[in-house]
């Protein structure tokens, strides 16, 4: 059976990463990378969604923009909660949404609306648990952010759904890889 994989995570000011060249954006990526080819070669992703929240949410799809050229299989949408998300931020990163928008396979607001409540944005975790076989957040429970609610909102989904999987990336991890980079770094 082909999966859906919904990627999530720390927004960038989260991480204290505010341009793409901090090191920091690096790490995370690759390790998203990581994870998606190997959920790709051996467990049939076929599809990457998530919302194009800044931070995690776009690098990820970034990632699988370019992963595409090695696996032209995989399929990336970006579900938007509401119609005027992202309508808030700078015109760079309003632009930044738009454009990755335009380069992936499918990309749609789940409301015509406006954003009006917090009841969207429960909604919307709840058409991402049921539209999706499994979650990856790069998150760590120990260093709560806003990501938190869709950390509670999975592990409460769990307990109703057992087979829904949920693989955190968390700062152990990616302390560890960034070491394992450095080192690829050195030996070149």
């Amino acid at each position: 059976m082909k999966k859906r994989l919904w990627i999530t995570g720390y927004r960038s000011f989260e991480l204290g990463a505010f341009n793409d060249q901090d090191p920091k954006v690096q790490v995370v990526k690759r390790a998203i990378k990581d994870d998606l080819v190997d959920e790709i070669e051996n467990n049939d992703l076929e599809w990457l969604i998530t919302s194009g929240q800044l931070g995690v949410e776009q690098w990820a799809s970034e990632t699988a923009i370019d992963l595409k050229k090695t696996f032209p299989t995989l399929k990336i949408a970006i579900m938007l909660p509401f119609s005027d998300f992202g309508s808030q931020w700078n015109p760079e990163h309003q632009s930044a949404l738009l454009n990755l928008r335009s380069q992936v396979d499918f990309s749609q607001s789940l409301t015509q609306e406006g954003y009006k409540s917090p009841i969207q944005l429960r909604n919307f975790q709840q058409f991402m648990l049921t539209h999706t076989d499994e979650a990856l957040m790069v998150y760590d429970p120990e260093n709560t952010g806003k990501a938190d609610y869709d950390y509670k909102a999975i592990k409460e989904y769990q307990g109703k759904h057992p087979d829904y999987t949920l693989k955190l990336i968390d700062f152990d991890m990616l302390t560890d890889l960034s070491e394992e980079m450095e080192e690829e770094r050195r030996e070149w």
